[in-house]
């Protein structure tokens, strides 16, 4: 099954990113990861979960909080 993950972490130098990048890798199942350093924001997908990938992140010293949608629900009428 294939799931995406979309965390928002912080990207604050190129080591940083080089690190997150490659705990990412050593993640089992994955299919493909993204890496934004606009918004902060790592997607992974593949047969992975949100705690998979924040406890990879937390290995290398990265907070990672779930990414907020934006909220659509303001209006249900």
């Amino acid at each position: 099954m294939t799931n995406v993950v979309e965390l928002k972490v912080g990207l604050h130098c190129e080591d940083c990113i080089k690190m997150i990048l490659k705990a990412i890798k050593k993640i089992e199942d994955i299919e493909t990861y993204d890496v934004d350093t606009r918004l902060n924001k790592v997607t992974v997908t593949g047969n992975v979960t949100n705690q998979q990938v924040i406890k990879a992140l937390q290995k290398i010293g990265k907070q990672a909080s779930y990414w907020q949608q934006p909220d659509s629900t303001t209006s249900s009428y």
